[in-house]
């Protein structure tokens, strides 16, 4: 009953939108996140992209950070210089929200802040055509909240892009209560367009991905907090013990510290459980400004 109950909810707010009908995709935010989603959308899907950020200074540093990663990439012969041009010729720059007018598929990449996502649905719901699907990036916030602030909670979704977006494989999809059938269909077509590998999340706090890694990250630095090992012993224990690329104190600078905590924040104020407390030294390197790599110094420092 439950599942026909879903399946009718999700029809009721459908309006067919498949990747051949998507002309253009908007990406808003201009940060690592978002030049990645506009690389790979531009690169992958072949479809020109509108990237939006308040400030020009950042869409200009955006863009020049994607021409010098693909740049790289032609060095070392993993790329040729006509891709990394015809890509760069898709992706277009605006500080105007009124552009998305004509957008077919808007991925936003902003804060993890749902206040500033909700002020920011309502606003894409008012400007995008009827037919568009609106999809966060969010790693921990509620689609369903998110797509309350719309009239079209049908055409809400969300797509959890990994960092760095051209290189990691996967993309979470995670459908609110209300997501339609076919907005589930097309974001998964369009993800793969995109060369990436996709699962799907029910949405609860964290989804998959940060549900298991925030609470190993956040632990480690309560390790560290009560001066059971240094920080690099923290790290080499857990890469060279359990076999991953980096410790999670490396991890959480190449993430960012605010980030982090915001997720802890998300986690313990929707789940309940003190197991997801945020660590008080991650509260007070993000309170000193220490955010990790992205600031200069987390747990390491990056300025030498």
């Amino acid at each position: 009953m439950l599942r026909a109950l879903t399946s009718t909810s999700r029809r009721a707010f459908s309006t067919s939108l498949t990747t051949d009908g998507i002309k253009s995709i908007g990406v808003i935010g201009a940060g690592q996140m978002g030049i990645g989603i506009a690389q790979v959308s531009a690169q992958n899907a072949n479809t020109p992209v509108l990237l939006l950020d308040a400030d020009e200074n950042q869409l200009a540093k955006g863009l020049a950070s994607i021409a010098g990663a693909m740049n790289k990439a032609i060095a070392k012969g993993k790329l040729t210089a006509e891709i990394r041009d015809a890509t760069l010729g898709r992706i277009k720059t605006t500080t105007n929200i009124a552009d998305f007018s004509s957008a077919d598929f808007i991925i936003e990449a902003v804060s993890e802040n749902p206040s500033l996502k909700r002020e920011l649905f309502l606003n894409l719901d008012k400007i995008a055509p009827k037919h568009a699907i609106l999809a966060s990036n969010t790693s921990s916030i509620s689609i369903t909240k998110i797509a309350a602030a719309t009239t079209r909670p049908g055409k809400v979704i969300g797509m959890h892009f990994m960092n760095p977006v051209p290189v990691m494989k996967l993309v979470e999809i995670i459908p609110g209560l209300a997501t339609s059938d076919e907005t589930l269909k097309t974001t998964l077509e369009l993800a793969h367009k995109m060369n990436k590998i996709t699962t799907e999340s029910k949405d609860v706090p964290g989804f998959i991905a940060n549900r298991v890694l925030m609470p190993y990250i956040n632990e480690a630095i309560f390790v560290l907090q009560e001066g059971i090992a240094s920080k690099e012993h923290i790290d080499t224990t857990m890469k060279l013990g359990t076999n991953v690329p980096m410790g999670p104190l490396t991890l959480a600078d190449f993430i960012g510290l605010d980030t982090c905590l915001a997720i802890m924040r998300v986690l313990h104020t929707q789940l309940g459980d003190t197991k997801y407390r945020p660590s008080p030294l991650l509260v007070k390197y993000v309170d000193a400004g220490w955010l990790g790599k992205k600031s200069g110094r987390g747990f390491y420092d990056y300025t030498k």
